[in-house]
C-alpha cells in the first residue's frame, strides 16, 4: 500500500498496516513529521473538545482510552522513549458567567464518561479534568518511523504525490492540509495556521495544564513550557506574525503572570488541517482502492491510534 503523508496520522497507519503483513511504501513532500505533528503541542483533552455526544466525539474519547496501549506498544517496538503523562487539566473562569458555561459543559460531558469537578486557581473558579494528558508529538513520530522502518516499511521524503493515477496500487491519502488536492471529489482541505511558543524552565513548575478559551499552557517533563496558540487562516504562509506571537505570550501571562516578564526562548507555527466537514475523512473510497485520513484540525495527534486502527481493519478486512 502507498501512504501518501508521513505525519502522526500516515505514519500510525503505516504502522498498523505493516504489524498486519502488508508492505507499505511511504511518500512525503518534505522530512517526515515536519508539518502538523512537529507543530503540535500534544495537549489530548476531550474535556476541552466535547460538548455533546456526537460521532466526533465518540471518536475521541476512543482514541484517548487507547492512547497509553498505543504508546506503550510504540516504545517497545521502537525502543524509543515517549514523554506521555497524565497530568490532569484545569479549565479556568475569569468571569461568572464563563464559570456557569464550564458548568453546564461539565454537565454534558458527565453524559460522555468525562469526569471533572469543581477547582480553584488562583483568585479564579475552574473546572479540573483528572484524566487529561500530554504527550511530545516529536518522540510520538521519532519512535513511529524507527517502529516503521525495522517492519520494512519504505519511506520517501521529499518526494511527493501530486495526484493518485487512474492505474494504481490500494493508496491511503495522509496528507494533511494538502489532501485533497490528491484525487477529485474529496471535501477541501485548508491550511488552518496557528502560533505556538515556550520557555525552558525547570520541571515541575507547571504540574497541570491549563486553558481558557483558546489560551492554554503545558510543560513538557524536560521543563519545555508551551502557550498557545493561534487560528489563522493565512494560506500556506510559514511567516511568523510578531504580534500573534506578543498576544499569545500576553495571554499565557494572564494565566502564569511570571512569564510577562520573559520573552518566550522558541516561536513557531505549523498549518492544521483543516477540513470543509463535520468531522475527519476517514475510511474507504467506496468502488475504489483508495482510503483516507485526514482532516483532523487539531486533534490529530490526539486521534491517532484510533485512525489506524479503523484504516488498519478497513484496509486488511
Amino acid at each position: 500500500m502507498i501512504v501518501a503523508g508521513a505525519g502522526i496520522v500516515g505514519l500510525s497507519c503505516a504502522w498498523r498496516l505493516a504489524q498486519r503483513g502488508q508492505k507499505v511504501t511511504v511518500y512525503d513532500a518534505r522530512e517526515a513529521a515536519s508539518e502538523a505533528s512537529w507543530a503540535g503541542a500534544g495537549m489530548l483533552a476531550p474535556g476541552g473538545e466535547c460538548e455533546s455526544d456526537t460521532p466526533l466525539a465518540r471518536l475521541f474519547l476512543r482514541s484517548f482510552e487507547i492512547y497509553p496501549e498505543y504508546v506503550g506498544e510504540l516504545e517497545r517496538e521502537s525502543g524509543c522513549s515517549i514523554d506521555f503523562r497524565r497530568c490532569g487539566g484545569l479549565e479556568i473562569a475569569f468571569t461568572d458567567a464563563e464559570a456557569a458555561v464550564l458548568d453546564r459543559r461539565a454537565a454534558a460531558q458527565r453524559v460522555l464518561g468525562i469526569p471533572s469537578e469543581s477547582a480553584r486557581y488562583r483568585n479564579w473558579p475552574a473546572r479540573f479534568y483528572p484524566d487529561d494528558a500530554i504527550v511530545d508529538p516529536r518522540d510520538i513520530t521519532h519512535a513511529l518511523l524507527t517502529a516503521c522502518r525495522r517492519r520494512g516499511v519504505q519511506i520517501h521524503e521529499h518526494q511527493p504525490i501530486k495526484r493518485i493515477p487512474d492505474n494504481h496500487e490500494s493508496v491511503l491519502i495522509a496528507a494533511g492540509a494538502w489532501s485533497s488536492a490528491l484525487h477529485p471529489g474529496l471535501p477541501r482541505t485548508m491550511p488552518v495556521r496557528g502560533h505556538l511558543i515556550a520557555w525552558h524552565k525547570p520541571p515541575g513548575l507547571l504540574p497541570h495544564i491549563l486553558r481558557h478559551g483558546h489560551t492554554y499552557l503545558l510543560q513538557r517533563t524536560s521543563g519545555l513550557l508551551i502557550a498557545g496558540s493561534t487560528t489563522e487562516h493565512a494560506g500556506f504562509d510559514r511567516t511568523l506574525d510578531e504580534d500573534a506571537i506578543a498576544d499569545i505570550h500576553t495571554r499565557a501571562a494572564l494565566l502564569l503572570p511570571e512569564l510577562a516578564e520573559h520573552p518566550p526562548d522558541a516561536r513557531w507555527n505549523g498549518f492544521r488541517p483543516g477540513i470543509e466537514a463535520a468531522e475527519p475523512a476517514i475510511g474507504r473510497i467506496p468502488g475504489t482502492s483508495i482510503w483516507t485520513a485526514f482532516g483532523h484540525y487539531r486533534n490529530g495527534i490526539l486521534l491517532a491510534p484510533e485512525t489506524a486502527r479503523l484504516i488498519a481493519e478497513s484496509v486488511c478486512s
